[in-house]
């Protein structure tokens, strides 16, 4: 397993490289000049020089991204243009927001959309079924924000449940920090749930035709037994891929949700940064997300692997 595991983590290592080269790249395409920004309305041609020098903004294109390349090897994202503050330092205060975001996210996602697509396949034709379908379908055809904002105005306003934004970290208040995550860790799961629901449903029933789920029902094993340990754990690999998917798009941040909720995220701090042409928050931001989708392939290769014996003798 580990050999296997080490051999997936070599091959993400040219597309890590693909994946900075392409964002470095972007960055340059935009538009505008991140120093005139910066400078404001006294745009002095000797402080303008000053500032480009500064952030090497003068060096040559291909010098600026080994640079960029060589700090981030060594955990130096570079310093954002606007605050001054280090990208490393700002990415480190809002990755948990988001991680617990996130995780809070697929708790809502597995709990409802996974029993629920097991059902549906199991109840397949049924009223059910029907239920559990137009269900999925409607969590991915609302918009999150009005979700969001519907919520605000119900549990928040009207019923004075929970508050309708802000966030407290968990090291203060536990109680309270989830509190403020779970409308909009909610509503993120709602629509993961959906398409959660639909692939479990789908793996469910091409498994449930199997000979050996029909040789298991001959032997008289109960239905739970034959569902749950014959079926479900054989249809679990293409759910695991897209749970681990979902958690890196998770991971990227949800800007809509996070801005209805005022939630300091990933998503909030990009945005920002693609605003005021703050390109090292930016590129960190991207290239931090990028590793986050790898490292969630490399779990669900890690998860192959403990669900498929097959892969293990391999």
């Amino acid at each position: 397993m580990l050999s296997y595991l080490i051999r997936r983590l070599l091959i993400s290592i040219p597309t890590l490289v693909l994946i900075s080269i392409f964002v470095f790249a972007l960055q340059k395409m935009l538009p505008g000049d991140p120093v005139l920004a910066l400078a404001g309305e006294d745009r002095d041609p000797e402080t303008l020089n000053r500032l480009r020098d500064l952030y090497h903004l003068n060096d040559p294109v291909w010098m600026q991204y080994l640079m960029w390349v060589k700090g981030a090897l060594q955990g130096d994202l570079g310093q954002s243009i606007r605050t001054g503050l280090p990208v490393t330092e700002m990415i480190a205060s809002k990755l948990p927001v988001t991680i617990q975001l996130a995780v809070m996210s697929m708790i809502f996602a597995t709990v409802i959309g996974i029993p629920a697509g097991i059902l549906s396949a199991v109840k397949k034709g049924t009223a059910t079924d029907y239920v559990a379908n137009v269900v999925a379908l409607s969590g991915l055809s609302i918009p999150n924000f009005w979700l969001g904002i519907m919520l605000i105005l119900l549990v928040s306003v009207k019923w004075q449940l929970l508050p309708a934004s802000g966030y407290v970290p968990l090291t203060e208040d536990a109680v309270q920090s989830i509190k403020t995550m779970l409308m909009p860790s909610f509503v993120l799961g709602t629509a993961l749930a959906a398409s959660l629901m639909r692939h479990t449903r789908s793996a469910m029933l091409g498994v449930l035709r199997q000979d050996y789920v029909r040789t298991a029902r001959a032997k008289g094993l109960a239905e739970h037994t034959v569902v749950m340990h014959h079926a479900f754990r054989n249809a679990l690999t293409p759910v695991v891929t897209l749970a681990a998917l979902l958690f890196g798009e998770l991971i990227a941040g949800a800007v809509l949700t996070e801005q209805i909720f005022t939630i300091p995220g990933f998503g909030k701090m990009v945005v920002d940064a693609v605003f005021n042409r703050d390109y090292a928050v930016v590129q960190g931001v991207v290239l931090v997300t990028a590793l986050g989708f790898m490292l969630m392939n490399l779990v669900a290769d890690a998860a192959y692997v403990l669900l498929n014996p097959r892969l293990r003798v391999g």
